[in-house]
């Protein structure tokens, strides 16, 4: 048997850009499923708003806050992107729409860090 018989076949995917603004919507997709029914309570639970401001202020609660809004940006930023490969006909630009997803994701992040 030659090395060519023990290698897997299937499809070669290359890691470039693209498919790590891929992955990045998906993993901000699957964070924001788990982190959303979580936010939802606490906001739920603001009745008593001295409490919940009191928690709110602590660095880490702050720190998950950042977190949401930045995987909000980066979820929606790689669904337009998606969105302009599937419906308008420069698939040529992929390379610069991963960019400008990236880009926006950083930028949001950014200002809200700066906002805390």
């Amino acid at each position: 048997m030659d090395g060519d018989a023990r290698r897997p076949r299937g499809v070669h995917v290359r890691k470039g850009s693209s498919y790590w603004v891929a992955m990045v919507h998906r993993v901000s997709g699957i964070a924001l499923a788990l982190f959303l029914p979580l936010h939802f309570w606490a906001l739920s639970a603001a009745l008593e708003l001295d409490a919940f401001l009191d928690w709110a202020r602590q660095p880490l609660v702050k720190l998950a806050e950042w977190g949401i809004v930045v995987a909000l940006a980066a979820h929606l930023a790689g669904g337009l992107r998606v969105l302009a490969l599937e419906f308008l006909p420069w698939h040529d630009w992929q390379k610069a729409l991963a960019a400008a997803a990236a880009a926006v994701t950083v930028g949001v992040g950014l200002a809200v860090a700066l906002a805390l």
